[in-house]
This record gives structure tokens, C-alpha cells and sequence, in this order.
């Protein structure tokens, strides 16, 4: 069996923990506002690990981005809204 193969086989295996920059690019953050959210207890801190690493727990994760407040904030010019009426 080829290595293409194989992998075409493989399970996706969801993974259980993010690296900073995939955490904030799961919530749709840049780093740095993920990191200031961090550092002011409003987003899920990190878990420990090994003694030198640390990750998000996805779960935590969609816990957060599910309870954030619906916004008040007109999207953006150009993205869509209007152009097709008002989304449903």
C-alpha cells in the first residue's frame, strides 16, 4: 500500500488541545486580541501540558465562542448583507 494510500485510510482525528496561534485563529482572532482576552480571565485559559507547554481545550473553546453575546455591530460594507436582502 503507497503512503498516499494510507493516508487516504487514515481516521481524522479531531484534535483535544490548540496551540495559541490555532486557538485564536479557531475563534477568528488575531493572536495578540486572543492573548489580551487571555490575560484579563475573559477568554478559557491554558492548560498545562508538559512542564513546557500548554494548549487549548477545544471544548472549552466552542463553551466560549457559544456564550459570547450576539452583536449589535452592522457587518461590514461588501460582505454580502444587502446585496441578497437581509440574511435570514
Amino acid at each position: 500500500m503507497t503512503a498516499a494510500r494510507k493516508k487516504e485510510l487514515a481516521p481524522a482525528i479531531e484534535p483535544m488541545y490548540l496551540s495559541r496561534e490555532h486557538a485564536a485563529a479557531f475563534v477568528s482572532l488575531s493572536e495578540s486580541a486572543w492573548s489580551a482576552l487571555v490575560s484579563r480571565g475573559e477568554a478559557p485559559a491554558p492548560r498545562q501540558l508538559t512542564a513546557g507547554r500548554v494548549g487549548w481545550l477545544v471544548e472549552e473553546l466552542i463553551a466560549w465562542g457559544k456564550a459570547r453575546p450576539v452583536s449589535a455591530i452592522a457587518p461590514p460594507e461588501g460582505c454580502g448583507y444587502g446585496r441578497a436582502g437581509k440574511p435570514a
